[in-house]
């Protein structure tokens, strides 16, 4: 089992019911089913019926390059995010289990920031906030505390990135040099 501080807490927000804005604390209560007093974790969420998650994380990251490069703060909550993390790419938590303070999750599937927030900031910067793969949604395993600061420590890694690691360990550069092959296939390489 590994236990690799991938990233730290740096905000962590809720919403007490759809539309409300969103609410900073120092600290949270993750329970079964979300963290306590957060309007999915009450079934109170606009996606609540159809898609809804519950505990989404947010790449700080992602949030620098609004501002830098859309000028788009989001700070304060406006990304509508439970947890700002930095320091971790959020993709790789996909189908890996980790502990978030006291608490362990584990991420189910992509949340980049939703319509919305693009119906507010605009299909151009919404479209290139939604391709960033900055979010994630998360289950919670086992409930806890979670307090800004805290590390964000990957006890298994995904299946597929275990795999990918072997894979490397065993076959080398040529393993690599194979992916990157598969890539260039599936995607194209830029050349008809």
């Amino acid at each position: 089992m590994t236990s690799e501080v991938r990233g730290r807490v740096e905000a962590l927000y809720t919403a007490p019911s759809k539309g409300e804005p969103m609410v900073s604390h120092e600290t949270v209560a993750v329970a079964e089913g979300g963290i306590e007093g957060d309007r999915y974790a009450d079934g109170d969420g606009f996606y609540s019926a159809t898609d809804g998650c519950q505990v989404t994380l947010v790449d700080a990251a992602v949030l620098d390059d609004a501002k830098h490069e859309y000028d788009l703060d989001l700070a304060d909550g406006q990304h509508r995010r439970n947890v700002v993390v930095r320091g971790v790419d959020l993709a790789d938590l996909l189908d890996a289990t980790f502990e978030l303070g006291g608490a362990e999750l584990r991420g189910t599937k992509l949340r980049p920031p939703c319509a919305h927030l693009a119906d507010l900031v605009g299909d151009d910067v919404g479209d290139a906030l939604r391709e960033s793969r900055g979010g994630i949604c998360a289950d919670v395993l086992a409930p806890g505390r979670v307090a800004v600061g805290d590390d964000l420590r990957v006890t298994e890694a995904n299946p597929r990135e275990l795999g990918r690691q072997i894979a490397q360990r065993l076959g080398g550069e040529r393993v690599a040099d194979d992916e990157a092959a598969t890539s260039h296939e599936e995607h194209g390489d830029g050349h008809e």
